[in-house]
């Protein structure tokens, strides 16, 4: 064996023991009127951006170059450069703006704004208001479909799912779900449609062709009452075939099998939880605890909690880069 081939041979097994290379994780913590940066390779906060007046929904632009975060207290969606890690714009959303989406292109954004019962639609090239689309009392959960054509955006106090056509911009059904509709999700094939129900503690499972409710998930946890269990963010892995359900004030992640629909086990978390992101290779799934103000990383294989990182005062978003 000669020497030459062994130095390449030692390259070449150091290469692919390596770790892959580390992504970033932006947190928005309401409370604090900050922005906590996670290094996931060292699991550790190694930035904090100051931006406006109660910050929650927040999402990276698809080329990875912005983060957007909805300031709800000041009415818009502010604009972070992931380079400078400073807000560099704002876009023109509604009043009391919390969640939003955008299509596959990173074309156009979506805004719930909770108190005028709106979502507003932005061009996210030229950074222009489009319209307004008149949805149910106190909007809030948003999902485009993976074909593109459908916009979910639940309402909190009328507690519908209402279906929006992306083209017409007009909502063409609404499905009845439980109380406080707070979050809602599509499987990666477009099979199926999850809303949770804070209050009503169950997450609603749509045909998204016919428009129907064809199943509930309910949570039991032994040792607490039921009304503690109030199921908000949610996170489908790509394959379709386990969910992970945030339940509140339960301290508590919900692993369900995506194809049964049953609760497989459930994962101590921080204190009231409520969000959540996968990193890209879904190994890990980090989600935020707005009252013990952290954030717990679960191994996504494993099903376990293995790392809990401090952030702001109370964490309620998270994005990762794509």
């Amino acid at each position: 064996m000669s020497r030459r081939w062994l130095v390449s041979a030692m390259a070449v097994w150091l290469a692919s023991a390596a770790p892959a290379s580390a992504v970033t994780a932006y947190v928005s913590n309401e409370k604090g009127n900050t922005v906590s940066i996670i290094d996931t390779d060292k699991w550790a906060v190694t930035g904090t951006i100051k931006v406006g007046q109660r910050p929650r929904g927040i999402e990276f632009t698809r080329d990875g170059k912005f983060v957007m975060v909805a300031v709800g207290d000041d009415d818009t969606i502010q604009v972070i450069d992931t380079a400078t890690k400073q807000v560099v714009d704002t876009l023109p959303s509604g009043p009391d703006p919390e969640l939003f989406t955008q299509d596959a292109a990173g074309n156009t954004l979506y805004v719930a704004n909770e108190n005028d019962n709106t979502v507003t639609v932005i061009d996210l090239k030229t950074r222009a208001r489009l319209g307004d689309i008149q949805v149910g009392v106190e909007p809030e959960g948003m999902a485009v479909s993976p074909d593109g054509k459908i916009l979910i955006n639940t309402s909190e106090t009328t507690n519908m799912a209402h279906f929006i056509d992306t083209g017409t911009r007009q909502v063409v059904a609404n499905v009845l779900v439980d109380s406080r509709p707070r979050f809602a999700e599509f499987k990666r094939d477009g099979s199926e449609l999850w809303v949770s129900s804070e209050i009503g503690g169950t997450v609603s499972v749509i045909d998204p062709n016919k428009r129907v409710v064809t199943g509930k998930i309910s949570f039991n946890i032994p040792g607490l009452r039921s009304e503690a269990i109030q199921p908000v963010g949610i996170g489908i892995t790509k394959d379709g075939k386990t969910a992970f359900v945030a339940l509140g004030p339960a301290n508590r992640i919900a692993v369900v099998d995506a194809t049964s629909h049953a609760v497989i086990k459930y994962l101590l978390v921080g204190q009231r939880v409520w969000h959540m992101a996968f990193t890209p290779d879904e190994k890990y799934l980090l989600v935020t605890n707005g009252l013990s103000n952290d954030v717990s990383v679960i191994d996504v294989a494993a099903q376990k909690v293995i790392k809990s990182i401090q952030v702001g005062e109370l964490p309620w978003g998270i994005t990762i880069a794509p």
